[in-house]
């Protein structure tokens, strides 16, 4: 995975080891471990400890290739990997912060067709809330879990990619 800071000439790698005890990640950043613990999530901020180093990140722009973000005040732009997606989930999920159980993600790459549901509205386990077009075939995406749609993060037409992150359900 490679990560650009704003307007820098350098590249960064990097790469996720694994999960730890502790809710925590190793992560290899050029050439170096570092162990990475994601303390609070939202739908466009998340907080986290890198290397007993508090970090506050806002994002700014989540597309299917990339995420621009601010991170402790700096813009920074992330070329999108589905094994981070993954681990970010997998941590949020371990931590208890909210986000990771919230969000609706898409588990294939398509293009919106029809948006089923209303933000605001309550919805069941198995509702549809999104369908997506992909290979020429329509795929259903469903309500994970019974709650209030909170926010719908694509529109009609739109293309996402394997976990983009559809809609927030609370």
């Amino acid at each position: 995975m490679e990560f650009k800071v704003g307007d820098l000439a350098e590249v960064l790698e990097g790469e996720v080891l694994r999960t730890t005890e502790n809710n925590s990640v190793l992560v290899r950043i050029a050439d170096k471990q570092h162990t990475l613990r994601l303390l609070k999530t939202g739908t466009t901020e998340f907080e986290f400890m890198l290397d007993n180093t508090f970090h506050h990140a806002k994002i700014l722009q989540s597309g299917s290739a990339e995420v621009k973000l601010v991170l402790d005040g700096q813009p920074l732009t992330v070329k999108k990997h589905s094994k981070l997606t993954e681990v970010l989930e997998k941590v949020s999920a371990l931590s208890g912060a909210g986000g990771g159980d919230r969000n609706l993600a898409s588990q294939i790459p398509g293009r919106v067709v029809n948006i089923a549901a209303k933000v605001g509205a309550e919805v069941k386990k198995g509702d549809v809330i999104v369908v997506l077009e992909s290979m020429k075939m329509q795929v259903a995406v469903k309500a994970h879990k019974d709650g209030s749609l909170k926010e719908i993060k694509v529109k009609q037409g739109a293309s996402v990619a394997r976990y983009d992150v559809l809609a927030v359900i609370e």
